[in-house]
């Protein structure tokens, strides 16, 4: 088994629900196991200004399936759940599930690359992934979580409230 940290995000079709929806699914997911999520952050959206803000959290699943294999098993819960490709980028979107940090390894192929890109820009993902990860860690790529931290301000965020994800993480990780 192998920690992997997912990002979830959505600005579409109540956006708390659709993450709902996509943290039981990676409960269900074959071979893994679902081991901590982050809370809810509602964050600016990166693309046309003209789009509702997004929900944000990052997961950390324990799973023993291949790296494509588990970025095939995300990208049908994202349908499942309506996602629609578009050529837009950075659009609105009902689910976007993105590999963040897969082990310890360093992946690059044609439809993953891991660390994420531009993963040390993005406080809708540093700032939950720190809720989740060990404090100390350290990136295939070399760079520590806490210096990612320190060079990107937590400007455009803001922590939601316990809408009752935990909770229902909990029932699902224990059940």
């Amino acid at each position: 088994m192998e920690r992997v940290y997912i990002g979830l995000g959505s600005n579409l079709a109540d956006p708390q629900q659709q993450l709902r929806g996509a943290l039981q699914a990676l409960a269900d997911l074959p071979q893994s196991s679902l081991a901590a999520v982050s809370s809810l952050y509602a964050s600016d959206p990166l693309g046309p200004a003209d789009q509702p803000r997004y929900v944000n959290a990052v997961a950390a699943l324990d799973t023993s399936l291949a790296p494509l294999d588990l970025l095939d098993a995300l990208q049908r819960i994202e349908q499942a759940q309506g996602r629609e490709r578009k050529a837009e980028r950075w659009g609105p979107r009902t689910l976007d599930l993105d590999i963040l940090l897969f082990g310890d390894r360093l992946i690059t192929e044609p439809r993953l690359q891991v660390p994420h890109y531009h993963l040390q820009a993005r406080a809708f993902v540093l700032y939950p992934l720190a809720e989740v990860a060990p404090a100390e860690l350290l990136l295939a790529d070399g760079r520590r979580l806490v210096d990612l931290l320190a060079a990107c301000p937590f400007s455009g965020l803001e922590r939601l409230g316990d809408d009752g994800v935990t909770a229902a993480v909990t029932n699902v990780t224990r059940g």
